[in-house]
């Protein structure tokens, strides 16, 4: 099963090539076939260029330039689009996700056929490291929020960190979200279309470089709309986007 990682990147080129390396090497290290997916968002950095030099390095490197618009949900869906493999994970350009979680979350999938593998940093056997403390707060309300909303168990639906099948993207467009709020509106569409999941605990770790893409004043509106879009799909629908399932085949009689 060939993997995909879409990584959105602005102004990334102080994290970039850790991060791709680092991944790079992982994933050659446990030989799964893989592709690595940038989507530079219209970088004012070095990023581009960083990319031109890695791309000679790293053989299984594509990118991109999103023309716009732009924005953090605009970048990873500019990659779900253009993503060639059999499964697809959204990884973070600052390397605050672990290449090793990724590994455990690709055995999850061929392990149960699962459509999808959540990682959860709050799960035992997870764990954020250098999370600020606001941030956190907000972050633990936010999401026993959509579990209230959504009577859902899952509880770190915002982790970006996630991994799906290609008929499970398929089959959760068309995508709204413009911003952060699309890491909510792909799994909560996945488990309300019926799609079914395994959940992982993995480690997040705060960047180096650089400065934070999510702005927490901006986005709690956004956040709501697609909470809101994803309830009333849930109970309004009539499962007019559920999964498709294989029908059994009919024995001919002859």
């Amino acid at each position: 099963m060939k993997l995909s990682v879409v990584i959105p990147a602005y102004n990334e080129e102080e994290s970039i090539t850790h991060t791709l390396v680092s991944l790079h090497n992982t994933l050659n290290k446990y030989n799964i076939p893989h592709e690595i997916c940038v989507t530079n968002d219209n970088s004012k950095d070095g990023t581009l260029r960083v990319l031109d030099e890695l791309s000679l390095q790293i053989p299984t490197l594509v990118y991109y330039t999103n023309p716009g618009p732009n924005g953090f949900g605009y970048a990873v869906r500019y990659g779900l689009e253009r993503f060639k493999g059999d499964c697809v994970a959204v990884f973070m350009a600052d390397m605050s996700d672990d290449p090793e979680d990724l590994v455990k979350f690709y055995y999850k999938m061929l392990e149960g056929d699962y459509d999808c593998v959540f990682g959860s940093r709050w799960e035992k056997g997870g764990k954020v490291i250098d999370y600020p403390a606001l941030k956190k707060v907000i972050n633990r309300v936010a999401n026993a929020i959509v579990r209230m909303v959504m009577g859902i168990k899952y509880n770190d639906t915002t982790n970006a960190f996630k991994l799906y099948k290609r008929e499970t993207i398929e089959g959760i467009k068309p995508f709204l979200a413009p911003h952060f709020n699309l890491t909510i509106e792909l799994p909560l569409k996945a488990i309300v279309r019926g799609y079914n999941y395994a959940v992982v605990p993995n480690s997040w770790t705060n960047r180096k470089y650089g400065e934070s893409k999510l702005k927490i004043k901006e986005m709690g509106s956004r956040y709501f709309f697609i909470l809101m879009y994803c309830l009333i799909e849930k109970y309004f629908s009539q499962g007019d986007f559920m999964k498709k399932t294989a029908a059994p085949k009919k024995e001919v009689s002859r």
